[in-house]
């Protein structure tokens, strides 16, 4: 594996979550009854250990050594899985069905899921997806895209190379960009991939502006050592709102940490049992019919 000059690339704030998220993966995997098995995230940190420890970031040089809340690597590994069973749920009714990763970072999901008949695309921006050219290989069935999720003329792309049925990912980044433009972009989908489904992690509105927010501040950058970049700016209210962006968007179900009853989550199991805490950060999953199947879809 050649080891790519990580901090040769400038990347945002929000982009540097990538390596958080890929850390837990790692970690878990090599931890005692594993949430998640992720071989190849335990080849690329490795590969990019020695860059991290000698980092000038202190959230890189923590990562580097193995230093990351427990609790966080356990709900990072549980959403991980759940996005893998959305993956591997959609390839059981479609074996051939294409799989786009929205903002993939450095995931590894193709590795986890792969059933030797998907076509698969990971979707960044440029700077990510050259840091990830560097660790990771493009196959005939594995495709990186290296493009703003906002600038739809990937998705002109994507129906010249790929085959539906589509499921379209969006794991940690939907809450990163403005409502509007996430908006704009599930109906852009719904008109591009008709028939297609969308799984996707969300937050409620009041991380975003209400009490919350300023403890979801605190604990992301201070505690996590993120950057001020790496903020929450659009949540919903809850996850039938999507439903009323488009005709023909329904929801199929929602998932919360919490519905797994993991063990490893400790005490923190006993904030499931609060109903408002179930819907603070949790993913939707939606089917986006046509606009004119509208009857069918809400009856």
């Amino acid at each position: 594996m050649k080891q790519p000059g990580l901090f040769d690339i400038q990347i945002s704030d929000i982009s540097s979550t990538m390596l958080l998220t890929l850390y837990t993966h790692a970690i878990e995997s090599q931890s005692k009854n594993p949430i998640i098995n992720d071989p190849k995230a335990v080849e690329i940190t490795s590969a990019l250990n020695h860059q991290m420890v000698n980092s000038p970031d202190r959230m890189y040089r923590e990562l580097g050594n193995g230093k990351l809340d427990k609790k966080l690597v356990v709900f990072i590994a549980l959403r991980a899985q759940k996005y893998d069973d959305y993956s591997s749920e959609f390839l059981k009714q479609s074996p051939t069905g294409t799989i786009v990763n929205l903002g993939c970072g450095l995931d590894t999901r193709f590795w986890r899921i792969d059933n030797g008949k998907t076509q698969f695309y990971d979707l960044d921006l440029p700077e990510v997806i050259s840091i990830k050219k560097n660790l990771c290989n493009e196959t005939d069935r594995y495709h990186m895209i290296a493009s703003s999720v906002l600038d739809y003329k990937w998705m002109e792309d994507l129906k010249k190379q790929g085959t539906g049925p589509f499921l379209f990912l969006a794991e940690g980044l939907f809450m990163y960009l403005e409502k509007n433009a996430v908006k704009n972009l599930v109906i852009k989908l719904q008109s591009e991939f008709p028939g297609s489904e969308l799984a996707c992690e969300v937050v409620n509105e009041s991380v975003v502006s209400g009490q919350l927010k300023g403890a979801l501040k605190i604990k992301m950058q201070k505690r996590h050592h993120l950057g001020q970049g790496a903020a929450f700016i659009s949540g919903l209210t809850n996850g039938h709102e999507i439903e009323s962006w488009s005709p023909g968007i329904r929801l199929l179900d929602e998932w919360s940490h919490f519905d797994t009853n993991e063990k490893k989550l400790g005490w923190v199991r006993l904030y499931g049992k609060i109903p408002a805490m179930r819907r603070v950060q949790w993913t939707v999953h939606y089917k986006l019919g046509q606009a004119r199947d509208v009857n069918t879809v809400k009856s």
